[in-house]
């Protein structure tokens, strides 16, 4: 694991313009998912719940983001809605695929 810069500056100069392209990259795509029409899912609730968790001063946020977004589910389901994961838990019950 690389060594961490040593102060808060140091880890603002080499990584705030990278992180900063996310964070835009982020609020581009809140806009245009708040400006379509349509019903939303549990997607975009376990989504914006992160966001809580970005904004804590507590550390383990990556962590915590990642539970969070993560299938906690241990049975097989009998068919898979789609072909991939779909990026967060669904509801009790869901399919988890039909946004």
């Amino acid at each position: 694991m690389p060594a961490i810069p040593a102060d808060k500056k140091k880890i603002l100069d080499l990584y705030f313009l990278e992180h900063r392209a996310k964070v835009l990259d982020i609020a581009a795509f809140l806009d245009r998912y708040d400006r379509a029409p349509g019903e939303g899912d549990f997607r975009i609730d376990a989504f914006r719940d992160t966001l809580a968790v970005l904004l804590s001063e507590q550390p383990g946020r990556a962590g915590r983001v990642l539970e969070m977004l993560s299938d906690h589910s241990t049975e097989p389901i009998p068919v898979a809605p789609g072909k991939g994961a779909v990026g967060a838990q669904p509801p009790a019950g869901g399919s988890g695929g039909d946004a």
